[in-house]
């Protein structure tokens, strides 16, 4: 679909030339995963242990599931669950030459193709968030002050042909690259750096290494490769239920009891006539500490707080009740409430498994939209 819609707006541009998009499909493993059985890492059950709904379950694709397209000379190439570094390292495989599968390190030609692929996995590790590696998700004003972040620059690398790369933005757009930025953005996501395991390579970054080569200029090197895992990650989507929230503010004296007792009306409510249980719901007064609440107690005295009610339910019309109960405080609740809103929406859970990788078999699909 996403590739029907990209050639739909190509036509509409109007290019001067043939346009050649190509589709990666196969990361759709519903059904391997179903006879599969695998265990959900988050549970350790099986599968088939768990009542909910299972609505969907791809696998990472890696780099191999990208090149035949760039052989092909596509144009553009989408995809579906694709693993980021594979976005960076396809290109690199393509361009050098390289081997998108060495046999191992037992000899020094085998180390070295292990190696150049944890380089670029590193190299598309550090781009995949863009302005997170120039100062974004960075930034504290008053310990580390990054300039222009109105006009933030996204990053890009000269890559070599072992594995190594020079990190750089443009010097007239915001934000700064430096050692810094790219320690913070290295351990981004990862669980272990001795072990980053991608479709493609397990990557080692222990080792890896920034050094400065000028302004908003950064080398880096220092990867070690293993051999790829036999499994593919897959992430499993589970029908949930669905969720509904309100929220609403109150200012002045007496702030805090004012919320309070807003938070009393409405679950009372909802439990008695909306089919909620009190452990379904959850009240945060925002403002007063509520992201530490369980270390430390609410600030009872602030001139000001925004309270927010949510709730797991059944269906869509009993989420919605949470936004209409807030919003009816306007009338109907303490004095003073303003700026309430509500939202609901399905829940799709989210967990994790593997596969082995030879039941998923990627392809590509090509369309071509000509000029005229």
């Amino acid at each position: 679909a996403a590739a029907r819609k990209v050639c739909e707006v190509i036509g509409e541009l109007g290019f001067e030339r043939t346009v050649r998009v190509a589709a990666v499909t196969g990361d759709d493993v519903l059904a391997q995963v179903v006879d599969a059985d695998p265990v959900v890492w988050e549970t350790g059950r099986r599968l088939s242990d768990h009542a909910e709904e299972l609505v969907s379950a791809n696998a990472y694709l890696g780099a191999e599931a990208l090149l035949p397209a760039l052989r092909a000379e596509a144009d553009v190439v989408i995809g579906g669950r694709l693993a980021d570094p594979s976005l960076y390292l396809a290109p690199l495989i393509h361009e050098f030459g390289w081997d998108s599968c060495p046999s191992g390190k037992e000899n020094e030609a085998g180390a070295e193709g292990l190696d150049r692929l944890a380089g670029g996995t590193l190299v598309g590790h550090l781009l995949e968030c863009a302005g997170q590696l120039t100062g974004g998700y960075y930034a504290d004003p008053v310990t580390k002050p990054v300039p222009g972040m109105d006009d933030l620059g996204f990053p890009y690398a000269d890559v070599d042909g072992d594995g190594g790369a020079l990190l750089q933005k443009l010097h007239d757009a915001g934000g700064l690259l430096t050692p810094d930025t790219c320690r913070e953005q290295l351990v981004y996501e990862v669980a272990d750096p001795q072990g980053y395991i991608t479709p493609d390579i397990t990557a080692d970054f222990s080792g890896a290494h920034f050094d400065a080569r000028g302004e908003d200029r950064v080398q880096v090197r220092g990867a070690v490769g293993r051999p790829r895992p036999g499994t593919l990650k897959v992430t499993l989507g589970f029908h949930a239920g669905w969720a509904g929230e309100g929220q609403i503010s109150y200012a002045g004296p007496r702030a805090m009891e004012r919320a309070e007792l807003a938070s009393q009306i409405v679950t009372a409510r909802l439990v008695r006539l909306h089919g909620f249980s009190a452990a379904d719901l959850t009240t945060e007064y925002i403002g007063t500490g509520s992201t530490y609440r369980q270390f430390s107690p609410p600030n009872r005295h602030t001139p000001e707080v925004r309270v927010r009610i949510s709730g797991t339910a059944g269906s869509e019309e009993q989420a919605l009740a949470v936004a209409h109960e807030v919003e009816s405080l306007y009338t109907n609740g303490p004095a003073g409430g303003g700026g309430a809103r509500g939202s609901s929406w399905e829940v799709v859970a989210v967990r994790s498994t593997d596969i082995p990788r030879e039941k998923v078999t990627p392809a590509i699909n090509f369309t071509e939209v000509h000029h005229g």
